[in-house]
C-alpha cells in the first residue's frame, strides 16, 4: 500500500507534469507552519530557478490544476511560490479504510526475503545479567522484531562469552576448593556426572572470587592461564567441567531473558568459532593478506583518507593465542556458512566501535564477507544514574538485572494501588507487564546512540513520553470498545468509517495514516526510538480526540460507529507497533 504522503506527492507530481514541468518538483512535505497548513510543497521555488520563471506563477499554475481534486479540502499557493495543502476528509476515510482492511495495516513486506543476523545479548557465562546487557537485549530484541515485520527471516543470536580466561579462571578455582572431583584425575576414563558439582548461585560466587584472586597472585593467575589453554585444546575434564557451566548458566540466562519477553533463535557461543579458526587462518596466510608485527599475526587494515591511526586486526598474539578479533572473525565464517546473510548487524555498546571497524574492514579485504552482506555496528550508549555516570547501586556496585526489573515492578504496583481499581493478585500481574513497557519504553525512546538517565519515577509515570502512559492510552481504548459492545450489542468490526470529522477526530486520522512510512523509516534506519515518538504522538491525539468527543453518547449511529472504528484501527496501530518494541498491553490498569 502506497505510503499517504507519497500518494500526495503523486497527486502533486501529476500536476506539476501537466503543467509542463518535471514530476519531480511536486515532493511534499509534512508542513513546518502546523497553523497554515498540513502539507506542503516548496516544488515551485526549485523549478523556477530551471524554467526561468517566477516560483509563484508556477505555483499558481499547478494549484490550478488541483483545484477539482478531492485529495485536498484546501490548496493554495502562497509568496514567493509555496503551495499549503490541507486534505479532504474523503482522502482521509479511503485511506484509513483501506488500512483497516488489511491484516498489515498497509505495510508491505520486502518483496525479497532476505536472511539477517542480529548478535545481541553478547553475556557472559557463570555471571548474572546485570544493567550492563540491558541495552543490548532491549535493542537488539526490538531491531529483530521490526526486520521479522518487514518480512525478512530473521535470526537473533546471543553470541554467549564463554571460551576465554574466566572459564579458567572458575576451573582453577574449583580445583583448589575440591581438589578430590574426578574432572581433575587425569586417569579418569569413564563417564563423567551429569549432575553439575555447583548451583548457579555457587558458580556466581565463584567467578569474583577467582578474579579477585587472580589480581593479587601471579602464580595463581598463571594456572588459570595454563587451565584456559588446556581446556581450548580440548582436556577432557576440563571440556566436562565447561559443559557443566555452560548447562547451569545457559538455564539461568534463559530465565531471565524469558522474564524481559527477549527470545533468540540461536543460543550461539564464542567458542563455536574455534573450529574455524585453524582453517580460516591457514587461507588468510595463504592468500597474502597476513604479515608479522613484533610477532603476532595481523591483517593491515589502514585505508586511504583514514582520519586518524587504525591499528591491524590482531589473529595470533606472539604466543599463538587468539584473541576477541580472530574469534568475531571466525564467527562470520560460520554464519556465511550456515546463513550466508545478506546483513549482519551488531547490537554492541558504542565504546567497542574500533574493534568492529577493524574486524568488518579485515572481513572485506580477505573476502571472508563480500559486499553483497552488510555488516552493521548498531552501537548504543549507556544508561546512567542521575549524577551522569554509570547506573550502579546504592553502594555503588553493579545492579543485577533481575533486581533492576523488580524495583521497577514494585514502582509500578505501588502507584496503581495508589488508585485501587484492581485487585491486589491481578495488580501485582498488571505491575509487570506495564514494569516491563515501563522499562523498555524508557530505554528505546532514546536514540540508541545517546547515553540517557534512568529515572525509575520518570519512567513509571503515567504521565508524558513513557512506556504506562502508551499503555493507559490502549487500555482506555479497550474499556471503550468493552462498553459498546455491551451497549449496541453487535460486533464492532462491522462499524465503518463516516466523512465528517471534528478537528481532533481528523488529527488522529492524519497520525494513523502515517503508520507504514514510519515502519518503513525504522527498518531502514534499524530506529526504535522513531516508532516510539510515533506511538506517543498517537496517544497524545487520541486522549485528545478522547477528551473532546463524547463517544459512546453519540446520538447518530453512523457516527457513533465511525468512532468506534477510528478506536478500533488506533488500537491495532499501537499494539502492533508496542510488540516491535518488545511488549504487550494488560486489559486493565
Amino acid at each position: 500500500m502506497i505510503k499517504f504522503i507519497d500518494l500526495l506527492t503523486e497527486k502533486l507530481a501529476d500536476a506539476f507534469e501537466a503543467c509542463g514541468f518535471e514530476r519531480r518538483f511536486g515532493k511534499v512535505t509534512i508542513s513546518n507552519r502546523p497553523d497554515l497548513c498540513e502539507f506542503q510543497c516548496n516544488g515551485a521555488m526549485a523549478a523556477a530557478k530551471q524554467y526561468k520563471t517566477a516560483p509563484i506563477n508556477i505555483a499558481n499554475q499547478v494549484v490550478e490544476k488541483l483545484q477539482a481534486s478531492d485529495t485536498f479540502a484546501e490548496i493554495q499557493a502562497v509568496m514567493p511560490g509555496f503551495i499549503n495543502l490541507k486534505i479532504s476528509e474523503k482522502v482521509l476515510v479511503d485511506y484509513a479504510t483501506e488500512m483497516a482492511a488489511d491484516e498489515r495495516m498497509g505495510y508491505e513486506q520486502a518483496t525479497e526475503r532476505q536472511s539477517i543476523v542480529v548478535d545481541y545479548g553478547g553475556a557472559n557465562v557463570a555471571k548474572p545479567l546485570h544493567v550492563g546487557h540491558l541495552r543490548s537485549a532491549i535493542i537488539g530484541e526490538s531491531i529483530k522484531r521490526i526486520c521479522k515485520f518487514a518480512g525478512h527471516e530473521v535470526i537473533g543470536d546471543v553470541h554467549l562469552g564463554d571460551w576465554g580466561l574466566q572459564m579458567g579462571l572458575i576451573i582453577t578455582e574449583l580445583k583448589h576448593r575440591q581438589p578430590e572431583l574426578i574432572y581433575f584425575d587425569d586417569s579418569f576414563e569413564g563417564e563423567y556426572p551429569t549432575e553439575a558439582p555447583f548451583t548457579i548461585s555457587e558458580l556466581e560466587e565463584i567467578y569474583p572470587c577467582a578474579n579477585a584472586k587472580s589480581k593479587m597472585d601471579e602464580v595463581y593467575k598463571e594456572e588459570a592461564r595454563e587451565a584456559t589453554a588446556q581446556l581450548q585444546y580440548g582436556k577432557r575434564g576440563y571440556m566436562a567441567l565447561w559443559n557443566h557451566i555452560m548447562n547451569v548458566s545457559v538455564a539461568d540466562l534463559k530465565k531471565n531473558y524469558d522474564n524481559m519477553d527477549v527470545h533468540f533463535e540461536m543460543w550461539g557461543k564464542e567458542s563455536d568459532a574455534q573450529a574455524y579458526i585453524p582453517d580460516m587462518i591457514e587461507e588468510l596466510k595463504a592468500g597474502g593478506y597476513t604479515e608479522i608485527s613484533d610477532g603476532a599475526l595481523v591483517i593491515d587494515v589502514k585505508e586511504e583518507g583514514d582520519t586518524k591511526e587504525i591499528p591491524p586486526c590482531m589473529l595470533l598474539k606472539s604466543d599463538g593465542a587468539t584473541l576477541y578479533d580472530t574469534t568475531d572473525l571466525a564467527t562470520l565464517v560460520e554464519r556465511k556458512q550456515k546463513f550466508n546473510p545478506a546483513h549482519v548487524i551488531y547490537v554492541v555498546d558504542k565504546r567497542q566501535e574500533l574493534h568492529f571497524v577493524q574486524v568488518f574492514r579485515a572481513a572485506r579485504k580477505t573476502g571472508i564477507m563480500t559486499d553483497n552482506t552488510k555488516l552493521t555496528f548498531q552501537g548504543f550508549g549507556t544508561m546512567n544514574g542521575k549524577d551522569g555516570k554509570p547506573y550502579k547501586t546504592r553502594d555503588g556496585g553493579v545492579m543485577r538485572l533481575e533486581n533492576l526489573i523488580s524495583s521497577i515492578n514494585d514502582a509500578v504496583y505501588e502507584k496503581m494501588m495508589e488508585n485501587r481499581t484492581i485487585e491486589d493478585k491481578e495488580a501485582k500481574e498488571t505491575a509487570k507487564i506495564v514494569g516491563l513497557a515501563a522499562l523498555k519504553y524508557g530505554d528505546l525512546s532514546n536514540q540508541a546512540a545517546k547515553d540517557y538517565i534512568f529515572d525509575v519515577e520518570r519512567f513509571t509515570s503515567f504521565e508524558g513520553n513513557t512506556g504506562p502512559y502508551i499503555l493507559y492510552t490502549i487500555v482506555r481504548i479497550k474499556s471503550i470498545l468493552g462498553k459498546y459492545k455491551e451497549q449496541a450489542g453487535k460486533n464492532s468490526a462491522d462499524c465503518m468509517f463516516a466523512g465528517t470529522m471534528n478537528a481532533t477526530e481528523k488529527a488522529l486520522f492524519m497520525e494513523l495514516v502515517k503508520f507504514n512510512e514510519v515502519m518503513e523509516n525504522a527498518y531502514d534506519e534499524l530506529a526504535p526510538h522513531k516508532i516510539c515518538a510515533y506511538i506517543f504522538d498517537i496517544s497524545n491525539a487520541f486522549n485528545r480526540f478522547y477528551h473532546e468527543t463524547k463517544i459512546l453518547a453519540e446520538e447518530n449511529i453512523a457516527k457513533k460507529e465511525s468512532y468506534i472504528a477510528l478506536l478500533i484501527l488506533t488500537k491495532r496501530v499501537l499494539e502492533s507497533c508496542i510488540n516491535l518494541l518488545g511488549f504487550s498491553s494488560p486489559d486493565r490498569m
